[in-house]
């Protein structure tokens, strides 16, 4: 009889454990617009385990990807109604609160993905990322390497010269116009579902995008030509919500920091080992892949585009452009 009393208490206690645990526990939102196959969203899911991990079960962080909580201006949207807690989204969109920090979009100002990340480790980058939150109260967590931005196209181009005229598709982001257009080239802002078929039927003969992208969407099976032109070392934040980081004690910040930056590293990595390789897989697939001379590029958007139209500040690029 004492055996199974004992044992109907000590259930009894799991169950009340069990039930403690459960009403402790906060259950978080984690949003971004990549496909579940990519690193963006692989990586959120090992943050959001590892963070469950180090905080003993404390938080619950549901990730949700594809849009499935909406597009990018709607999850940014979300962060300020409270209906997502944590979000992967371009620098162009912090840029819509806080102007200044969407000069890392300004063409050329990154030599590379190394400079990138040692941008991130700066202190213009802590200033740039102080400005946002003072504006929104958000907090940007980490940053991470999402590709260079390349052109494709059908015709060859090796200098700036050569894109004077060129029916380009490029998003309806005013930094990522700036190349084209100092170039001469005429932009068309084209649904991004849409571009395959816009290039296979010759509404437009061009369109920039990471590697990794041409490759996903199959552009180079409508495109001959890979142009290089590297100008744009494109970058996704990890953003939390002043909501929770609001309530958040400075060691589980430390926590929701650290993890958010470890995830960064691993896609970052995983996107450099994919460019090296896709290099050679254009080539090997028949395209034309050219190297240009960047110099030329950057003259051209340094003497037709003005940091002020976009409320960019000459400065930040100074102190970005001298980080080692």
């Amino acid at each position: 009889m004492k055996s199974r009393l004992a044992t109907i208490l000590c259930t009894a206690a799991a169950m009340l454990a069990t039930t403690a645990v459960a009403h402790a526990q906060t259950v978080l939102k984690w949003a971004h617009v990549y496909e579940t196959s990519e690193p963006f969203h692989t990586d959120s899911v090992w943050a959001a385990e590892e963070i469950a991990k180090r905080t003993d079960g404390r938080y619950k962080i549901e990730v949700y990807p594809a849009s499935q909580l909406g597009k990018e201006a709607d999850i940014n949207q979300g962060l300020k109604l409270g209906t997502v807690d944590i979000i992967i989204s371009g620098s162009s969109f912090a840029a819509r609160d806080y102007k200044p920090i969407g000069v890392t979009y300004f063409p050329y100002i990154f030599r590379g993905p190394d400079h990138l990340i040692a941008y991130t480790k700066s202190d213009v980058f802590k200033r740039l990322a102080k400005g946002y939150e003072d504006k929104t109260g958000n907090h940007i967590a980490a940053v991470s390497y999402y590709g260079t931005r390349h052109t494709t196209s059908n015709k060859a181009i090796t200098k700036c010269a050569d894109m004077q005229g060129l029916k380009i598709r490029v998003p309806d982001v005013p930094a990522y116009l700036a190349m084209p257009r100092a170039c001469g080239a005429n932009t068309t802002p084209i649904a991004f579902a849409e571009v395959y078929l816009a290039l296979q039927n010759g509404t437009v003969e061009a369109q920039e995008n990471p590697l990794t992208t041409i490759d996903a969407k199959k552009f180079y099976e409508v495109q001959k030509h890979i142009v290089l032109t590297g100008h744009i070392v494109d970058h996704l934040n990890t953003v939390v919500a002043k909501q929770l980081w609001d309530k958040l004690s400075p060691e589980d910040r430390k926590i929701f920091t650290d993890v958010a930056q470890e995830a960064a590293e691993r896609t970052t990595k995983k996107i450099q080992a994919d460019e090296v390789k896709l290099v050679q897989l254009f080539k090997d697939k028949g395209l034309t892949v050219t190297e240009i001379d960047k110099a030329d590029f950057l003259a051209n958007v340094q003497k037709n585009v003005t940091f002020e139209q976009f409320g960019y500040r000459k400065a930040d690029w100074d102190r970005i452009q001298a980080i080692k």
